[in-house]
């Protein structure tokens, strides 16, 4: 079982280290060996391509520098989640599922082309520099963030630990440009936040699945149980949770649903991609012989809840969403998810390299996939009082080219293949337009939707769910009593 959680621990951003890479790559070599005969013609077509590009092109080219980028397309063409991972790109990865980084410390947008301060991370560098939510970054050193894709500005504020980078800052109230010199140092980011949002009512928000996610729920959910003893709602907060291991949506999906019960289902090409994780603790323990959910209220199991997503809630945050609907353990309000269905699963080929390859989708409980279509709240409410504004046009998994295929849904796949550049851009003009909602804040119009449902209050459904439909959905209970709440 452990050898299984390993190798397909791979949903949307993460990896599972354990495995080692020798394994992987003698399993790789002996498929190879077994599978049908490489095809020698379009191999000799690879060779000449090279030869013309060494002796023809009009400046020397690495070989080094040829193959891989050969070996990077030939990956990147199968879908839009496999990948060729080169050193630096692997260990990005291992850092983001680990829950730490080398940078400054700060989370971050963009405003009128410049990067702009959401929030400097408690006791980080930047924090401790003076850095203040608000401030506009206008220079990285000497080079102008004008211009920049937020990417590249977040690539440029990354680096080695103990190095220096001197930032141009815009501040509200002052004249003239601050320049805050900062040491970049490791980062450890939690997960997993909360707080009681008001008397007998809790959130939690998971912003992603790493590593340590589950030990961290269990310390929130605990820490929410001692300030409130008789919680009467919980609003688990997914929303633009982009994804991360597969055993911390089954660690959270775990932890508010009966011990045993099946919480996702993958199938692929390879035997041991054809499995089912269940609520159980080998499938999300970290560590061995550790349950981190053991001590857990049991009040925690029946507390009422409801499941805010949008469309910025991807792969791990999915499973975590159709589970508990599936259940009818939660009310899922927001709007439509992402729609990654698929587990990419890691292979290390060196070292320092590795691919990471689609190798399965996955199913719900209740055998939904979720390629290209996404969870489909039981309530559909806007971002905003009125209307959806950016949520209902950020790309989804179907807008993407090359996208895997819904085996259940064929609808799921009509879609609209839009360019990511170009839609980049029309974001960020219109992002300017609307201030950004913050998450678990006093003007976060779905999180006080979600706490009139717990109340047993109306909310105020999406134009388009009224329009697509005459009768409002009912909502069974979930705690189980049958009867349905009517919105």
């Amino acid at each position: 079982m452990g050898n299984k959680l390993k190798n397909l621990g791979l949903i949307g951003l993460g990896l599972v280290a354990g495995v080692a890479g020798s394994m992987q790559f003698d399993a790789l070599a002996q498929r190879n060996n077994t599978g049908a005969p490489l095809p020698v013609e379009e191999l000799r077509t690879l060779a000449d391509v090279f030869g013309l590009i060494k002796s023809d092109y009009v400046e020397t080219v690495d070989d080094k520098k040829l193959l891989t980028e050969a070996i990077s397309g030939m990956v990147a063409s199968l879908d839009p989640h496999s990948a060729f991972l080169d050193k630096k790109a692997f260990k990005e990865l291992r850092e983001g599922t680990q829950g730490k980084f080398v940078g400054l410390g700060i989370e971050v947008g963009m405003e009128d082309g410049y990067v702009k301060v959401i929030s400097p991370i408690e006791d980080s560098p930047a924090y401790k520099a003076g850095l203040k939510a608000g401030d506009l970054i206008t220079r990285l050193d000497s080079t102008p963030v004008k211009g920049m894709t937020l990417d590249e500005a977040v690539k440029r504020m990354r680096g080695e630990p103990n190095t220096k980078i001197t930032l141009t800052v815009a501040r509200k109230d002052e004249d003239k440009p601050l320049l805050i010199t900062i040491m970049r140092q490791e980062i450890k980011v939690q997960s997993v936040k909360s707080k009681v949002i008001e008397p007998g009512y809790g959130w939690i928000r998971v912003s992603q699945f790493q590593e340590p996610t589950v030990e961290d729920l269990a310390k929130k959910i605990t820490q929410l149980y001692q300030q409130e003893p008789n919680l009467k709602g919980l609003v688990l907060d997914l929303r633009n949770d982009p994804g991360g291991v597969l055993p911390g949506a089954i660690g959270v999906s775990a932890a508010f649903l009966p011990k045993d019960v099946s919480i996702v289902s993958t199938n692929g090409q390879l035997p041991d991609s054809k499995a089912t994780y269940i609520a159980r603790r080998e499938y999300y323990g970290t560590r061995a012989g550790v349950d981190p959910l053991a001590r857990l209220p049991e009040a925690v199991k029946k507390v009422k809840m409801v499941v805010l997503v949008n469309s910025g809630s991807a792969s791990a945050s999915e499973i975590v969403a159709g589970a508990l609907q599936d259940y009818k353990r939660a009310t899922i309000m927001g709007t439509q998810t992402f729609g990654k269905g698929s587990v990419q699963t890691i292979r290390q080929l060196s070292a320092d390299t590795a691919v990471k390859l689609t190798t399965a989708r996955y199913y719900t409980p209740n055998g939904r996939s979720i390629q290209a279509k996404g969870i489909v709240p039981d309530l559909l409410v806007d971002e905003y009082e009125d209307g959806d504004g950016l949520n209902g046009l950020r790309l989804r998994e179907s807008d993407l080219q090359k996208h895997l295929s819904n085996d259940k849904d064929k609808e799921a796949d009509k879609s609209n293949v839009i360019d990511e550049q170009e839609e980049a851009q029309r974001m960020a003009a219109l992002e300017k337009k609307r201030k950004p909602v913050e998450f678990g804040g006093k003007e976060d119009f779905q999180l006080a939707q979600a706490l009139n449902h717990l109340k047993g209050q109306p909310v105020k459904l999406s134009k388009s769910a009224k329009i697509e439909s005459k009768k409002e959905p009912t909502i069974n209970n979930p705690d189980g009593n049958g009867n349905g709440d009517k919105k």
